[in-house]
């Protein structure tokens, strides 16, 4: 039977309802966090039009304020903005959503002020703010807005966004604006983009900082921002009107060649039914001109090879990118696509690829992987002098991993990481070469051969005598 102490809502209401008010009456004394909640929840018990009176209150001493939101206040700012939101979506939305609306317009508002007085290193602002502009789109359809005026307020909203709080706007209110909507947007947003670059003279010109290129000036940074802004909302509206070529007129042709763009332009040529115009696009771009190939460029690719019922072409870049970068996302694919009894023999030429891969870490991150412990040993002990001792995110877990069956990788591996430490000083990592060094001690009674390497007590006289001198270290193996 569970304690009646223990802190939870049944324990809780047996305090009935006179004394839990005196507690929390106590409770929010000097907590203006506190007082707001009760008060948002006394509104809303009241009336739809109280709750909103208080969002509203709150919104304007938030959007009024100017001093900075230094790091620590900003989660305490956070739950008071969650708790508004909230407020909105459950205390008025569900009977009066026209207020609701209005009330998540403004919320979203508030963004472009909070973001321009604080540091929202963890983004936990920004996803607040982007959540409710994204709401706005449900509310507006039940509170029946108009899709002219919602358009309208839309593209406010959108050209004076400095943050990116309605980065998710317009595929949330399409719905709502629906043809008559989109089609105002898409005006506005034309007429927007059209509209001509003014320079002011060079003494009138704001400086508001200084870039690689120079001097930063307040006209280019608004001339940027509309560039973007406004072909990013017309392929918002192209997307929501499924217009797949007014989505790609806003990029020009060099543009159009970026592996990245290339990708998302086939993929939606593609969902339209217009797989040789996606191949097209693929075969266009410049992939692998600079030696790296987007995954999403790939997938792209594989996508339309497969549309066009060219699977043996597919499965030939499945293998071709296996061999060349060790993907085993691709090698999966591979393999799963071959006709029985071809894959086992399929899967160790793989690895027998893998092994011979002339960048013994991406071999061991693959090998480790995927797994295929017994050649990642191998590798591991025929490779021993190519192995980088800094890359401790990759071989400690690889060590983890091949320790149970494979000491002896396991020690080359630990080994590694210890000299590269010592040889480089990097006293920071004393304490994890130590334990690596342990670990290796630990490991030495299950290693019957260590061939051409020094067993443990010789390697450990190796470090006394070319690293003595670095105390640091060895204080912390005489104390461990």
């Amino acid at each position: 039977m569970a304690s009646t102490k223990t802190l939870n809502a049944k324990n809780l209401e047996a305090l009935g309802a006179e004394r839990l008010a005196s507690l929390l009456i106590e409770v929010a004394t000097g907590d203006a966090a506190i007082k707001r909640r009760l008060r948002l929840a006394l509104a809303g018990e009241a009336s739809p039009a109280d709750a909103a009176r208080e969002v509203g209150k709150r919104l304007a001493t938030i959007a009024r304020a100017r001093s900075f939101i230094e790091w620590h206040k900003v989660k305490p700012l956070a739950t008071d903005l969650e708790a508004q939101h909230r407020a909105i979506l459950e205390l008025v939305a569900p009977r009066d959503p026209r207020a609701a609306l209005d009330l998540l317009w403004r919320f979203a508002a508030c963004g472009q002020s909070v973001f321009a007085r604080s540091d929202d290193g963890s983004g936990r602002l920004g996803e607040i703010f982007r959540g409710a502009a994204e709401d706005i789109g449900a509310i507006a359809i039940a509170a029946r807005a108009d899709p002219l005026a919602l358009a309208e307020q839309a593209f406010e909203a959108v050209r004076d966004d400095a943050y990116g709080v309605y980065d998710r706007l317009v595929p949330a209110l399409a719905p709502a604006l629906g043809t008559a909507g989109l089609d105002r947007l898409r005006d506005l947003a034309r007429a927007w983009q059209a509209e001509p670059v003014v320079i002011p003279p060079d003494k009138e010109r704001e400086v508001i900082g200084w870039g690689s290129g120079g001097v930063l000036y307040a006209d280019q940074i608004e001339a940027s921002h509309r560039t973007h802004a406004s072909a990013q909302l017309l392929k918002d509206v192209a997307d929501a009107c499924g217009d797949v070529d007014a989505w790609i007129a806003q990029y020009d042709a060099q543009a159009r060649r970026v592996p990245a763009i290339a990708a998302r332009i086939a993929e939606r040529l593609l969902a339209a039914g217009r797989a040789g115009e996606a191949w097209a696009a693929i075969e266009a771009s410049e992939a692998g001109r600079g030696g790296w190939i987007p995954p999403e460029w790939e997938q792209a690719r594989l996508a339309v090879l497969e549309a066009l019922g060219r699977h043996d072409d597919a499965q030939a870049f499945r293998r071709e990118r296996f061999e060349t970068g060790l993907d085993p996302a691709h090698l999966r694919a591979w393999l799963g696509r071959l006709p029985d009894f071809e894959d086992f023999d399929a899967e160790q030429r793989a690895l027998a690829h893998a092994r011979a891969f002339p960048d013994v870490h991406r071999a061991l991150a693959f090998l480790t992987g995927w797994p295929a412990l017994d050649r990642a040993a191998a590798l591991v002990v025929e490779r021993a002098a190519a192995i980088d001792g800094n890359l401790y995110e990759l071989l400690t877990p690889a060590a983890e991993a091949l320790e149970p069956g494979y000491p002896l990788a396991a020690t080359i591996l630990r080994r590694a990481m210890i000299d590269f430490t010592l040889r480089k000083v990097r006293s920071s990592r004393y304490r994890h070469a130590a334990r690596h060094l342990a670990d290796c001690g630990g490991m030495a009674r299950r290693i019957a051969d260590y061939g051409p390497l020094p067993d443990h007590d010789r390697y450990l006289a190796s470090l006394r005598a070319d690293h003595g001198r670095k105390a640091g270290f060895w204080r912390v193996i005489d104390g461990a």
